[in-house]
């Protein structure tokens, strides 16, 4: 796939849609090759995993966001540095947050939520997480984090750090009766973490069956290499015009 602000490309009738799902590390390494590298994907939505979580986390969600050029949809403190951010081309017509409940020595987590709409017609629903470290704490925020997915008023893309790689049982969760987009771009061998020594799938993106996924990538580049600790995954969908 490439990285560079062409069409999107169309295999087949339909709404496309760029999404980009990125752990951004807490911004701690370079945030101009950050913001290049997501500016050069050129993506309608960007869900975004370690984003600003504390003192003037509003200013600096949309100071991040406004260097990839695009807004803040959903997300921030409320989810716990989980963001979903959007192109003017995505209207948002409503939004959620939610925050795990907290294992005492662990770190807080949660998700963030955005209805869009593309278009007069194709409606989808927008999730981001980022599940713990811990793998008896991620079972449990993976069963919340699906809870919403299934509750969702639209067709899902949902896009999370998940900490684990396929086949573990909170992958299991999240993934059942949606499609993963490495799958259905046959590129699972597409390792996300870490830059410094790729070895592991840990970063997904899944779609709604009605959702068609075009193409997927794992963008591994000189610049992406030195934005975070995380590969991005770019993908390219196809959204039911009547969703």
């Amino acid at each position: 796939m490439s990285v560079s602000a062409t069409p999107h490309p169309v295999a087949q009738p339909g709404v496309p849609l760029r999404v980009l799902s990125y752990n951004v590390h807490g911004q701690r390494d370079d945030t101009a090759a950050l913001a290049t590298v997501v500016r050069e994907a050129a993506p309608d939505v960007v869900i975004v995993q370690e984003g600003p979580r504390r003192f003037r986390w509003r200013e600096k969600s949309a100071a991040l966001a406004e260097s990839f050029g695009l807004v803040v949809a959903a997300g921030g403190l409320p989810s716990l540095g989980n963001l979903v951010l959007t192109s003017l081309r995505v209207r948002v017509t409503a939004t959620r947050c939610r925050r795990f409940p907290l294992t005492p020595g662990r770190h807080l987590r949660g998700a963030a939520y955005a209805d869009c709409r593309v278009g007069a017609s194709a409606r989808f629903t927008v999730a981001g997480s980022h599940l713990s470290t811990d793998p008896a704490e991620r079972p449990g925020q993976a069963e919340l984090f699906k809870r919403d997915l299934t509750a969702a008023p639209h067709p899902v893309i949902a896009a999370a750090d998940l900490n684990e790689e396929p086949g573990g049982p909170a992958w299991r969760t999240v993934a059942d009766g949606l499609t993963d987009a490495a799958v259905a771009a046959d590129r699972t061998d597409r390792l996300t973490y870490s830059c410094a020594d790729p070895r592991r799938r840990i970063d997904a993106l899944f779609v709604d069956a009605r959702i068609v996924v075009v193409d997927y990538d794992v963008v591994d580049t000189p610049l992406t290499r030195r934005a975070s600790d995380h590969f991005p995954v770019l993908v390219d969908l196809l959204l039911p015009a009547a969703a």
